[in-house]
C-alpha cells in the first residue's frame, strides 16, 4: 500500500475513513540501508585493497589513484542510489528489495534527489547523540528518525 494521503486527512467525502498507514518496521528500514551499503562495498573495498599502500620510510598510507577512481565510483553509485533513484520514486535498491518507500509526510509523494541528499546529511543528527536519532523509529508512532522529523518524510510499505 502507498501512502496516498496527506497527514491529517482523516476521511474522503464520503465519510470513509482514510486507510491507516503502514509504516515501515525499523528492522525493515535496516534491511534496506544495508543492501544499499552492499552495493557500493565492492567500490570500497577495491579502493582500499587496490588503491592503498604504505611508505616504507615513514609508515603512513599512501593512495594511488585506483583509490580515487573507486571513491568516486561508490559515490556516483551511491549517490544515484540514495539520492537521484530514491529521490525520484522513494525506493533506493534496498527500500524496493524489502517493498518500502521513502514518501513526505505531508503530500504522500516522493521528495526530490535534493531533499533526498538533505536527508541523508540530516542523519548526522542521528548520529551525534550517540547514535540514538537512528533508533528513534523503535518507539516512534511514524517510526521516524530526527532526520525523517525535520525533513518530515516517513517510510512506508
Amino acid at each position: 500500500m502507498t501512502y496516498d494521503h496527506p497527514q491529517g486527512a482523516a476521511y474522503s467525502g464520503q465519510g470513509q475513513a482514510a486507510p491507516a498507514v503502514n509504516y515501515a518496521s525499523w528492522v525493515q528500514r535496516v534491511g534496506g540501508y544495508l543492501i544499499d551499503m552492499l552495493c557500493v562495498a565492492p567500490f570500497s573495498i577495491l579502493a582500499v585493497t587496490l588503491g592503498r599502500d604504505t611508505d616504507e620510510a615513514t609508515g603512513l598510507p599512501t593512495f594511488n589513484a585506483l583509490y580515487f577512481v573507486f571513491v568516486l565510483l561508490a559515490l556516483v553509485v551511491s549517490g544515484y542510489n540514495r539520492w537521484f533513484q530514491a529521490g525520484k520514486t522513494g525506493q533506493s535498491w534496498g527500500r524496493k528489495a524489502l517493498g518500502i518507500r521513502l514518501v513526505s509526510e505531508q503530500t504522500g509523494q516522493p521528495i526530490g534527489a535534493g531533499m533526498a541528499f538533505v536527508r541523508d546529511l540530516a542523519h548526522f543528527i542521528d548520529s551525534i547523540i550517540c547514535y540514538i536519532g537512528w533508533l528513534f523509529p523503535l518507539w516512534d508512532a511514524k517510526k521516524q528518525t530526527i532526520a525523517d522529523k525535520l525533513i518530515k518524510t516517513v517510510v512506508v510499505r
